[in-house]
């Protein structure tokens, strides 16, 4: 009986043993021999050069725009003109009143008149030798005197109609009817808003690799328009206060642009060195993002941060690093630490 007990103690502590021992096998392992092996391709990460982009503010202005101002003092009679009025090369855009002028003008055509029939008499008194050569001869260069003056006076009487230099809008109106108009003060602002730029201040570190006829990427927020524009001027110096340079950049006609409109203008710098992996490996999951990698065997699930987006690929910023293996494709869902087979092509997904 005694012996029985024994035995019996002995085969209770060794099936004690077995279900202790049972229990202290990892978890993983037990779920692991339960999954299926999934078929996988995968893409070695290293780190890959990407251009990053720099904004830089900007500003449109008009190609061709003039400060109309007045050759001459008079008191502004007539302007047949308001802001926002659209304007034909030679239209009036201000006519002065210049008493002084239009008397000088009289006075150098009484002259001439009489400068020409004193020539033309003494011319016919010659023809009858009443009248000496050297005589003839004064006349004739008072005539081109007289001339000259009623010329320089027409000019000047001419300086009284103020006309558009080019077609245009008028965008300011400095003067009003009734106003004293002086040599060099501005009347009013002409723009041709047909024909628009970019005036861009960009720092001289990054205006370097800049050159004439290359394109750059501008964002105009007010209407929209992100399209690329065409440098057309690099200042040659920079400014030592800001410490950048003017670089203006040419746009293409369109009706929403206006000029003094905020633009933004992309410049790409290249030298970054960053992990990028496909899209298409990038997992949303909720809130979070997720990459399945391959690790001795088996998948594994990463939780990562993403960054830009270039083309087909995307940046990541955490939770990977250069040497590992992401999964680019697989043949069904995948679960964390399933046993895995690579293959190079031919998945199904």
């Amino acid at each position: 009986m005694m012996l029985l007990k024994q035995k019996m103690f002995t085969l209770w502590s060794f099936l004690l043993f077995l279900g202790v021992a049972g229990c202290n096998e990892p978890a993983g392992k037990a779920v692991i021999s339960t999954l299926p092996q999934a078929r996988v391709q995968v893409e070695t990460l290293s780190l890959s050069a990407v251009p990053f982009q720099v904004e830089v503010a900007g500003t449109l202005q008009a190609i061709e725009q003039a400060l109309i101002s007045a050759r001459v003092s008079g008191q502004v009679v007539e302007m047949p003109v308001h802001v926002g009025s659209k304007v034909k090369k030679g239209d009036l855009l201000v006519r002065v009143r210049a008493a002084e002028i239009s008397a000088r003008v009289r006075q150098a055509e009484t002259q001439l008149s009489q400068a020409r029939r004193n020539f033309e008499r003494e011319t016919k008194l010659q023809q009858v030798n009443a009248s000496t050569r050297e005589k003839v001869k004064s006349l004739a260069e008072l005539v081109q005197i007289s001339e000259a003056a009623y010329r320089e006076a027409k000019a000047m009487h001419d300086y009284t109609r103020v006309r558009a230099p080019f077609a245009a809008t008028v965008t300011h109106k400095l003067v009003e009817v009734g106003d004293l108009a002086s040599p060099g003060s501005a009347l009013l602002k002409l723009e041709n808003s047909g024909a628009l730029e970019v005036v861009v201040q960009i720092p001289e570190a990054l205006s370097q690799g800049l050159k004439l006829d290359s394109f750059l990427l501008v964002n105009v927020p007010a209407v929209g328009l992100s399209t690329e524009a065409q440098i057309s001027e690099i200042s040659p110096t920079v400014d030592p206060v800001s410490r950048s340079t003017q670089v203006k950049l040419t746009l293409a006609d369109n009706p929403l642009l206006r000029s003094g409109q905020f633009a933004r203008v992309s410049l790409a710098e290249k030298g970054a060195q960053t992990l990028l992996i496909p899209k298409a490996a990038l997992h949303q999951n909720g809130q979070m993002e997720q990459v399945f990698v391959a690790d001795q065997g088996f998948v594994r699930m990463r939780l990562v941060r993403s960054g830009s987006s270039y083309a087909d690929r995307i940046e990541i910023l955490s939770g990977l690093r250069s040497g590992d293996q992401v999964v680019v494709a697989s043949e069904g869902l995948l679960l964390d630490g399933q046993p895995l087979e690579v293959v190079e092509a031919g998945l199904t997904q």
